[in-house]
């Protein structure tokens, strides 16, 4: 997709702005979901959603949302499903938005022992707040910025952000305290992996695009994928939300474009095509050194896909779920 391509540049949609009913919502009922929200000297609101408070679900359900800038819908499963009791359902009419321009964990924050005078902090912001700052080169090819007003950053972390991470935050929104918030939600945390599995439908997106398909071409998407229980052992809570998507997560696009495409999207995006398929994340996560990076990027991807052109009428098929390797890492018989 070339720039002059791109049709969110001039869209009227501002995540921002849609996530921050969310965000209200969110405030107001934080009694009921568990979370606690309080604002530091300058007005800067923090939403701790499992770091000193236990979170829940419905938090995670309620982040998964205000991550995908009030665009996407989050919700448990309605219907039983074979092998595990608990499901996410994920759907969007403005995936590329949604997914790429505001849920993404592309916005690496970092600060150095020395700044924060204490341990290192590191954080991969996700959320609206990201369409702001435009710090990423994909917010280039996308040509979409949101306009300066309330914004929400979303970080999966144990701790609250230090001085300089938030004044980084600050600066590159254009913002002043009052106008941020962010959400912090430990994966270990029951909001924070729920919001994890609910980037089902978005890792299906970032895969497509890695993969040189046509974004404008995406028209719509929905996805589903199995709520395990978070771990105490952050390692471990890490591969169960990865494991929920790579072995369990189904994926549904509607797509433009040439139907070749459509055929070959449908064949090159299921997990099963990595050389490191069929092994649980966390074990290939420490053996890799706990380096992302040593392991093969064809994984990140959901279990199985359908791929309906819109053209044609024809739907393609790809990839597999593999329950069984869920079960023998999360489920033990009574």
């Amino acid at each position: 997709m070339t720039l002059h391509q791109a049709p969110w540049r001039d869209s009227p949609l501002r995540v921002n702005e849609r996530a921050a009913v969310l965000v209200d919502r969110l405030c107001a009922e934080a009694d009921a979901l568990q979370v606690r929200v309080h604002r530091d000297e300058r007005g800067l609101c923090l939403i701790d959603a499992g770091i000193t408070v236990p979170g829940s679900v419905g938090a995670g359900l309620l982040i998964g949302e205000i991550c995908m800038g009030g665009l996407g819908r989050v919700r448990l499963g309605t219907g039983a499903r074979p092998g595990w009791p608990t499901w996410l359902e994920v759907s969007s009419d403005q995936p590329v938005l949604a997914c790429l321009a505001s849920q993404y964990a592309g916005w690496s924050l970092s600060a150095t022992k020395e700044e924060t005078g204490g341990k290192r902090f590191f954080a991969l912001g996700s959320g609206p707040a990201r369409a702001l700052a435009g710090r990423e080169p994909l917010f280039d090819e996308l040509g979409y910025r949101d306009r300066p007003g309330r914004a929400v950053l979303v970080l999966e972390v144990d701790r609250e952000p230090p001085a300089v991470v938030i004044d980084k935050v600050l600066r590159d929104c254009g913002l002043s305290p009052a106008q941020l918030t962010f959400i912090l939600t430990p994966t270990t945390s029951l909001a924070g992996t729920t919001q994890v599995v609910a980037r089902v439908l978005e890792v299906a997106l970032h895969k497509a695009h890695t993969a040189g398909f046509a974004l404008d071409h995406i028209v719509g998407g929905s996805a589903c994928a199995p709520l395990p229980l978070p771990s105490p052992d952050g390692v471990q809570a890490m591969g169960r939300t990865n494991d929920a998507i790579l072995y369990g997560g189904q994926v549904h696009l509607s797509v433009a474009g040439e139907l070749v495409a459509a055929r070959a999207l449908a064949e090159r995006l299921p997990s099963l095509r990595s050389r490191d398929h069929g092994r649980p994340f966390a074990e290939l996560f420490e053996q890799a050194g706990h380096d992302f990076y040593r392991i093969d990027p064809e994984l990140f991807a959901p279990a199985e896909v359908w791929v309906s052109h819109l053209g044609s009428g024809q739907t393609f098929h790809g990839g597999r779920l593999d329950l069984a390797l869920l079960q023998r890492a999360w489920l033990q018989e009574a």
